[in-house]
C-alpha cells in the first residue's frame, strides 16, 4: 500500500487517482473549474515517465472522441470538461452509450452551481440518467481519489463509460488525500466488434436493449458502492444528501444538534433498497443535492409529495450553491447570524490586464462602429468578453462557444449591416471554424475579427490549437478571399492604420477575416520569467 498523502485539489485527485488507476491519456478542453486536472497531469513526473498522453484537444468532442478511441483500443483514457463542454460532447457521448467501451473509459466533469464563470446551472447528472450511465459523486478529495479506481473498475465491469461528477467548491478546495499503489496500464488489445461499434439501426437497435437490460445490474452495484452509506440517526426527519451536499448536511447536523437519518448517495442509478428503507422509517425526507433538482424529482413520482421536501417547494433555494445555513434552515435550525460586509468593501467587476492586447483592439472597434447606424458586435467566451463592461462596451452578445460567427452571419442574412463579431484563436479552433465555412459558403456580408493572443488565456493561458500561422491558413482552406484576410497589430502606436483596415473590411460586402495578434500579456511575462530564470 502506498503510503505517502498529498494536500490537492479536488480536481488535482481526479488527476492522481486517474494516474495511479492506469490511464494511458487524457482528454479535454479548457474549461474552469476542470482545468486543473489535465493540467496536473501534466506536470506529473509519473505520467511523464508512464508515456501518459496529455496534450490538449481542439474541443470536448474531439476529445471525447479520442479518448473513446483509446478506450476501444483497451486501454484506460480519462476525458476532462466542464458542464457546458459536455453539451458539445453530447454526441460522441450518448452514442457510447449504446456503443459500450472496451478498456475503461471515465468522464470527468466539474459543474459550476452559481456560474462563478459559467453561462448557466446546467447538472451533468441529467446527461448520465438520458445516457442511461453510471454517475458518480464524491463528497471529498479523498473520494474523488478513490473514486477514479472505482469508476476504471466499474467501466470495464460494466463496459459503459462512467461519469465522475464534482462541482465548483470541491474541485478547487484542497485536502489531504491518502495515495494507493499504482495500477499498471492495460496492454493494448482493441477490439474487433462491429456489431457493437458500427452503430447501424440493426446493431443500435441490439445495443440499446442491451443496455436497457444492464439497468438492474446497475441498480445491484450501486447498493454496494463505498459511495453510497447510511449515517446512524433517529426521528421522523430523513435526508438524502448527493455529493457535496452530504458535507453540508453533516455540518449542520453537527453545528445545531439535528437528530435525523442521512443516506448518503454518491452512485447512480442510485440505491433503490436503502432509499424504500429511508422513506419507510420517516415521515418526512428532506433531498439535498448541488445542482438541479434531478432525483428530487424522481422520488416525487416514485414516493408521493406530501414527503418530500427540497428544492422543487421552496424548502431549498432553486438557485445558486447549496450552503450549511441554508441546508440547516431546511432542517428547521435558526443559521447563525451573518457579519455584515463594510461599506468599505468595494465590489470590483473583472477587467481586462493593463497592457492587454484586447483594450487597443476595442478601442480601434469602437471608433470604426461609432461611425456605424448600427452598434452591434457579436462575440463569444474568453478574455475578450470583459469588452462587453466598461469603459468598453464594445460587445453586445456571449452565448456559447463559436456563436460570434453564426450569430454575425444570421444577423447579416436578416440585412443587419455591418455584422461585425469577434472571437478568440483558441475558440476559433473549438467552434468557429464551421461557422466561417457556412459564411463562405453563403458569401455573407460579415467581418470577423480574431482575436489572437496566441494562447487560451481565459482558464491560465493552455496552449492553442491555432497558435502561430495556423489562423492564416485555416481561413484561406476555408475559402476566405486572400485581399480580405487582414492582420493587425493591437498596439497605440497602429492605432490609425488599426481603424483604416477595419473601416475598409466594414464595408465590403463580402467575408472578411481580421486577425489581432499580440501575446497575451500574462503568458509573455511568464516566458520572461522563465528565460530569466535559466539565465537566458
Amino acid at each position: 500500500m502506498n503510503s505517502s498523502r498529498l494536500l490537492l485539489l479536488g480536481a488535482e485527485a481526479v488527476a492522481q487517482g486517474a494516474i495511479d488507476a492506469g490511464i494511458s491519456g487524457v482528454y479535454a478542453y479548457p474549461g474552469t473549474p476542470s482545468t486543473e486536472i489535465t493540467e496536473y497531469i501534466q506536470r506529473s513526473a509519473l505520467a511523464r515517465e508512464s508515456g501518459v498522453r496529455s496534450s490538449w484537444s481542439a474541443n470536448e468532442k474531439t476529445a471525447y472522441e479520442a479518448a473513446l478511441g483509446m478506450a476501444y483500443a483497451g486501454k484506460r483514457s480519462l476525458v476532462c470538461m466542464k458542464h457546458v463542454g459536455l453539451n458539445v460532447a453530447a454526441d460522441a457521448f450518448i452514442n457510447s452509450a449504446i456503443t459500450g467501451v472496451n478498456g475503461g473509459l471515465v468522464l470527468a466533469v466539474a459543474d459550476d452551481p452559481s456560474m462563478h464563470s459559467s453561462q448557466n446551472e446546467q447538472d451533468s447528472r441529467v446527461y448520465g440518467r438520458f445516457a442511461m450511465v453510471p454517475v458518480l459523486e464524491p463528497s471529498s478529495q479523498q473520494e474523488l481519489y478513490d473514486a477514479m479506481f472505482h469508476a476504471f473498475e466499474l467501466s470495464e465491469s460494466v463496459k459503459l463509460p462512467v461519469i465522475v461528477r464534482m462541482t465548483t467548491r470541491l474541485s478547487h478546495s484542497r485536502a489531504g488525500v491518502g495515495r494507493r499503489d499504482s495500477v499498471a496500464q492495460n496492454p493494448l488489445h482493441a477490439e474487433y466488434a462491429p456489431e457493437r461499434f458500427v452503430l447501424m439501426p440493426h446493431n443500435a437497435r441490439v445495443q440499446y436493449r442491451h443496455l436497457l437490460e444492464l439497468q438492474p445490474k446497475l441498480e445491484t452495484l450501486s447498493e454496494s458502492s463505498f459511495l453510497n452509506r447510511a449515517v446512524e440517526g433517529s426521528g421522523p426527519l430523513g435526508v438524502i444528501a448527493f455529493g457535496i451536499g452530504f458535507n453540508y448536511v453533516m455540518e449542520a447536523r453537527r453545528m445545531h444538534g439535528i437528530e435525523c437519518r442521512v443516506l448518503k448517495v454518491g452512485q447512480y442509478p442510485p440505491p433503490r433498497r436503502q432509499i424504500d428503507e429511508l422513506f419507510a422509517a420517516c415521515d418526512e425526507v428532506l433531498v439535498v443535492e448541488e445542482g438541479y433538482p434531478v432525483y428530487e424529482e424522481l422520488f416525487r413520482g416514485y414516493f408521493g409529495s406530501p414527503k418530500i421536501r427540497g428544492r422543487m417547494d421552496g424548502a431549498l433555494p432553486r438557485d445558486g450553491e447549496m450552503t450549511t445555513d441554508l441546508v440547516a434552515s431546511a432542517l428547521g435550525a435558526t443559521p447563525a447570524e451573518t457579519t455584515a460586509v463594510p461599506e468599505i468593501v468595494i465590489n470590483r467587476p473583472p477587467e481586462l490586464c493593463r497592457g492587454c492586447g484586447h483594450r487597443d483592439m476595442f478601442e480601434a472597434i469602437n471608433t470604426v462602429m461609432r461611425e456605424q447606424a448600427e452598434h452591434h458586435v457579436f462575440s463569444d467566451i474568453g478574455c475578450y468578453t470583459l469588452g462587453a463592461l466598461s469603459p468598453f462596451s464594445a460587445i453586445h452578445t456571449c452565448v456559447d462557444m463559436g456563436a460570434a460567427i453564426t450569430m454575425a452571419k444570421g444577423a447579416a442574412d436578416a440585412g443587419l449591416r455591418p455584422a461585425v463579431c469577434v472571437i478568440g484563436d483558441s475558440t476559433f479552433a473549438h467552434s468557429g471554424m464551421t461557422g466561417l465555412l457556412d459564411a463562405v459558403n453563403d458569401r455573407s456580408p460579415i467581418t470577423v475579427i480574431i482575436a489572437d493572443n496566441d494562447t487560451t488565456a481565459m482558464t491560465g493561458g493552455q496552449c492553442s490549437s491555432a497558435s502561430g500561422s495556423k489562423l492564416e491558413r485555416i481561413c484561406r482552406g476555408l475559402g476566405v478571399e486572400e485581399a480580405h484576410l487582414r492582420s493587425i497589430t493591437p498596439l497605440k502606436q497602429h492605432l490609425d492604420e488599426n481603424i483604416a483596415v477595419l473601416r475598409e473590411e466594414f464595408a465590403y460586402d463580402g467575408v472578411s477575416v481580421v486577425i489581432a495578434r499580440r501575446e497575451c500579456i500574462e503568458t509573455a511575462a511568464r516566458k520572461k520569467r522563465r528565460s530569466a530564470a535559466k539565465g537566458e
